[in-house]
């Protein structure tokens, strides 16, 4: 099982972000409510392709918990039935988490996606918890960290119901973002701490603090983020053209813009001093990369009027700089020398 363990943190990593790229494509093709119901679509395991099928149908046969859409609303089956030539009500419930009713298969297909990817990362972070048991003699850290990720999973599929049963309310969407950094977090740890064997940095305690600031500023930056997308999702919603959805900002987006400089000048910081003491942390020069494409990204949402993917690509990288900036903190903790 040991041999498979760092393999399989790996696959449960990638799947992470991809759910996390998933979500983003969701916010941007406007698709968090295109299946209205959780676990299921519209009560079912592979969703419609067209609104005819979520019609009311006479001598078809329903299953417990499939829907219907009847004068704009969701109605539930009741029990397993074959439907008559006359709609009875009896046979039906109201859909009470709420009154969504829109039926788009672009968005339907897009959020059925974006649950398999995230089942599918369950399923691989699950496997990594049942490897994990090859280190019970040595790093049995390992192995309650990993039953541990499975737990945040769980938890971030029912944060995922939450946001559906809401309609999307933007604090549970910022929580949702979060829960999966702290996922990205504990992953990377376990690979670090399989693959670390060998590996030693230069320590230096001012670096190492300045490097935790900078993980707080990200942290902060991709809070006021979310903030900043919220305002834009409104204005989105309501059809108004994508040039005027930052003409009356909200004060969130005055402090994300200003924050970003910050945020720049700390890592800029952290590059001097890297080259400058050799402490040989790579992934520094990533980090300031990342954060010159972020800023491009924001600047072209700003002046070119939100071109189709920028939005998608301004959210992984942030995720992106938050995974390389924290395995840099473990990078930079295995002591050779003290400075």
């Amino acid at each position: 099982m040991k041999k498979y363990f760092p393999k399989s943190a790996k696959i449960a990593l990638v799947l992470v972000y991809l759910v996390i790229f998933a979500g983003a494509f969701v916010r941007l093709t406007g698709s968090g409510m295109g299946c209205p119901d959780w676990p299921k679509c519209f009560g079912y395991y592979i969703p419609p392709t067209e609104k005819q099928e979520l019609l009311f149908t006479e001598r078809k046969e329903y299953n417990k918990g499939q829907v219907i859409i009847k004068e704009e609303t969701l109605l539930v089956a009741k029990k397993d039935f074959v439907a008559k030539s006359t709609f009875n009500s009896t046979d039906w419930e109201k859909y009470t988490k709420h009154n969504y009713s829109i039926f788009n298969p672009l968005h339907t297909w897009v959020e059925y996606i974006n649950r398999l990817l995230g089942a599918l990362a369950g399923i691989a972070c699950f496997l990594t918890f049942i490897f994990s048991f090859g280190y019970w003699k040595e790093k049995r850290k390992l192995i309650y960290i990993s039953f541990f990720i499975c737990i945040l999973m769980g938890f971030q599929a029912w944060l995922g119901k939450t946001v559906v049963d809401s309609v999307l309310n933007p604090f549970k969407i910022t929580s949702h973002m979060l829960a999966a950094l702290l996922i990205i977090s504990f992953q990377l740890y376990l690979i670090y701490e399989v693959q670390k064997k060998g590996k030693s940095f230069i320590f230096d305690s001012k670096f190492n603090i300045i490097l935790f600031i900078t993980i707080i500023l990200t942290i902060i930056q991709i809070i006021l983020g979310t903030s900043v997308r919220e305002h834009v999702d409104i204005l989105s919603e309501t059809g108004a053209p994508k040039i005027f959805w930052l003409q009356n900002p909200s004060l969130s987006f005055y402090f994300h813009r200003t924050f970003s400089i910050i945020v720049l000048l700390a890592n800029f910081y952290l590059f001097l001093r890297n080259r400058k003491l050799q402490l040989h942390l790579e992934k520094i020069n990533w980090i300031v990369f990342l954060i010159f494409i972020e800023i491009l990204s924001g600047i072209m949402m700003y002046y070119l009027d939100f071109p189709f993917g920028t939005q998608t690509i301004h959210v992984m990288l942030a995720t992106l700089l938050f995974g390389i900036q924290f395995y840099m903190v473990l990078e930079s903790n295995s002591k050779k020398t003290i400075l």
